[in-house]
């Protein structure tokens, strides 16, 4: 398609001398434990102390923005602090703005450090590069990421929670293989961006079809009028089948879709197709509901539809704790992702139990096999130090189930078909297997 396409490795952890040196220091605490033991109070989880973990995400940007998901984190914490805490022990919980830049999310894991937080919990940043090291440095668990970046599959002390924007974009292709002519994706021109072409052609390579159209386009743009015509001309070629046109621009999906609507008229009739966190039933609402673009859309999820009666305990705490905080929608993938960190984290620290919470027992808790039910929201979760995705760059990619969902009638509801089955469900990981990751 167009512009250049950036090419970095992803490196297993094995081979990153920061990871192996913050592996090394946990060993040698974990046997030294005079010298490296916790003092008392520092980390914030013994005797009356608060457990100390932080959220952070993007807000008040040009580009990307997360809000919600602190504001998750800190409803998460009045609640469980309202009903006796966790073991008796109070949920503290620090947020933090990483400015959608490598500088801020930086800051933010000093930060993290310096406050001696246990954990950073349900976050979103697109930065790993900044902000790991950091974080490895001090031993802290990165538990729930949004899955923004593949390095969120790659660090030793990453554990995620959904299979992030590789298994969204292999599903959202193996969707799309048997009901479109050419394919477009329409992504930032950014080094997260760069990770989602080899994601989407998996899931074509995988129905049979031809690699995606790769269109690039500024991630804090006001218009994009020039991408939108660049990308229906492409997915027009072949006139003996309807083409479909797959934004993944974040919260600057519903800016293209504007310039979209006024271009596409003088062009054959495309699907449109996406994932969650780029498309939200507000975004659907906005753009014109069933009369809008995204009518018969496939949209690729992590989890099911909102509507599912598995998300009752996470509206029952937003209804109690957050009612009329409208940073805090329960269709949001970045919220719905910070309740499943956080259950995570209740299911480490009553495992904990009355001993200890540092973030090395936090880490060691996670490591020796601990399984976390989600009720039914993502398979049961556990953390071994290679799942079977190493080989192509994501040993801690544990969970690559993903949801397929549609446009209807300008709801956003299960597909009940394609890639899921009747369950609406599939696993992507044998997919992911035999992607060319950059």
């Amino acid at each position: 398609m167009t512009g250049r396409r950036r090419t970095r490795s992803t490196p297993l952890p094995a081979l990153r001398p920061v990871r192996a040196a913050a592996l090394a220091a946990a060993a040698l605490c974990a046997s030294l434990t005079a010298a490296c033991g916790v003092i008392p109070g520092a980390t914030g989880g013994s005797g009356d102390d608060p457990v100390k973990v932080m959220t952070w995400a993007p807000q008040d940007t040009d580009a990307t923005n997360k809000p919600g998901m602190p504001a998750m984190a800190r409803a998460y914490a009045k609640w469980v602090n309202s009903h006796g805490g966790v073991n008796g022990r109070r949920l503290q919980v620090l947020t933090c703005n990483d400015h959608n830049d490598g500088v801020g999310a930086a800051k933010c894991a000093r930060r993290a450090a310096a406050e001696n937080v246990v954990a950073v919990v349900g976050s979103y940043s697109q930065f790993g590069d900044s902000y790991l090291a950091p974080l490895e440095g001090a031993g802290i668990p990165y538990i729930g990421g949004y899955g923004v970046t593949n390095d969120e599959f790659t660090g030793a002390m990453s554990y995620p929670v959904n299979g992030g924007q590789p298994a969204l974009l292999a599903g959202l292709g193996k969707a799309l293989a048997a009901e479109c002519g050419h394919v477009v994706l329409v992504r930032p021109d950014s080094i997260a961006g760069d990770e989602l072409p080899a994601m989407l052609d998996s899931g074509l390579e995988a129905g049979g079809h031809r690699d995606a159209g790769d269109q690039l386009a500024a991630e804090d743009a006001t218009e994009y009028g020039g991408q939108a015509e660049q990308a229906l001309r492409y997915a027009s070629k072949d006139v003996t089948r309807k083409g479909c046109v797959v934004p993944a621009l974040g919260d600057r999906t519903d800016t293209f879709m504007d310039s979209f609507r006024r271009a596409r008229a003088n062009f054959p009739d495309v699907r449109t197709a996406t994932v969650l966190g780029s498309v939200d039933q507000t975004v659907i609402n906005a753009t014109g509901g069933a009369t809008g673009p995204y009518e018969g859309a496939y949209i690729t999820g992590w989890y099911p539809v909102v509507s599912d009666p598995r998300w009752d305990p996470m509206k029952k705490v937003i209804n109690e704790e957050a009612f009329g905080d409208n940073r805090i929608d329960p269709a949001d993938a970045g919220v719905q992702t910070t309740w499943i960190a956080y259950t995570v984290l209740r299911a480490v620290l009553e495992r904990i139990g009355d001993g200890e919470v540092s973030a090395d027992t936090v880490r060691r808790t996670l490591n020796d096999g601990l399984r976390v039910s989600t009720g039914g929201l993502t398979p049961t979760l556990h953390w071994p130090y290679e799942g079977r995705l190493a080989a192509v760059g994501f040993p801690r990619l544990v969970n690559a189930d993903v949801t397929l969902q549609v446009v209807r009638d300008g709801k956003l509801v299960a597909a009940r078909k394609g890639i899921g089955g009747a369950g609406g469900i599939a696993d992507m990981t044998s997919t992911l297997e035999h992607a060319d990751v950059p």
